[in-house]
């Protein structure tokens, strides 16, 4: 017989437990990367304004000539090598977040290229489509509870070293990316802000019901926009 894990499902009359087949963590963990994947394409390709990480990849990108996916693997990959010191411990699903985001989004760019030169309503309906997404997204790859991102692990890393609270430190960490990507040619604009405000709560409402519970393991909780980390709940980031 399978055995079974299960999924506690918190909603605000009672929480209960849905039935679970052992290897969803994993199917879930790749579903999210993808769709978190084609969410950050959507952004971009929208060219209203990218998340806070990928202002700043795109800024390095149009400086070096770099792909924007190569250089969102590399910053993945030097914030990973910034967990050293802080004690982090990367788990698959953050190795999976390093990939599967690095080596998919240059394609799906390419084939969000293909698509004809759109209207303002029609690129803000994409750039809406991105962040409802991107909070789905979020809620599937870190309710798997297979690893955080490396973007997140950083801000979690920070936040036991110097004791300050997440939404300080995530702020501090997003404001700074932000204004590098933006200096360096990076696309800052009303989409970024909508992201900001809107993805924490969105990520908030999804991510009880997409949380699997592990044995020994407490159940991810949101506490600031994951995108990688904005105010107080999961980022992805965000990654």
């Amino acid at each position: 017989m399978d055995r079974i894990s299960t999924v506690r499902v918190n909603g605000p009359m009672r929480s209960f437990l849905v039935p679970a087949p052992v290897g969803r963590r994993s199917a879930q963990l790749v579903v999210g990367l993808v769709l978190y994947t084609l969410s950050m394409a959507l952004l971009v390709h929208a060219d209203l304004g990218n998340m806070p990480w990928d202002v700043l990849s795109q800024g390095i990108a149009r400086r070096t000539g770099a792909s924007f996916g190569t250089v969102t693997l590399a910053i993945s990959v030097l914030v990973l090598v910034c967990w050293i010191p802080l004690r982090q411990r990367p788990g698959v699903g953050t190795v999976a977040n390093v990939l599967v985001i690095g080596f998919l989004v240059d394609p799906l760019l390419d084939l969000l290229d293909l698509l004809p030169d759109l209207p303002w309503a029609a690129r803000a309906a994409i750039a809406g489509l991105g962040i409802v997404m991107n909070a789905v997204a979020t809620g599937l790859y870190v309710g798997a509870q297979l690893g955080p991102g490396p973007r997140d692990g950083l801000m979690t890393g920070l936040v036991r070293r110097t004791g300050r609270p997440v939404a300080v430190v995530r702020t501090t960490i997003e404001v700074l990316v932000v204004s590098v990507g933006w200096a360096l040619g990076g696309r800052l604009g009303i989409a970024t802000v909508v992201y900001a405000v809107c993805v924490g709560p969105l990520v908030h409402l999804v991510l009880p019901r997409l949380t699997i519970a592990v044995p020994d393991a407490a159940p991810a909780r949101a506490s600031g926009p994951v995108s990688a980390g904005a105010s107080s709940s999961p980022s992805p980031a965000g990654r």
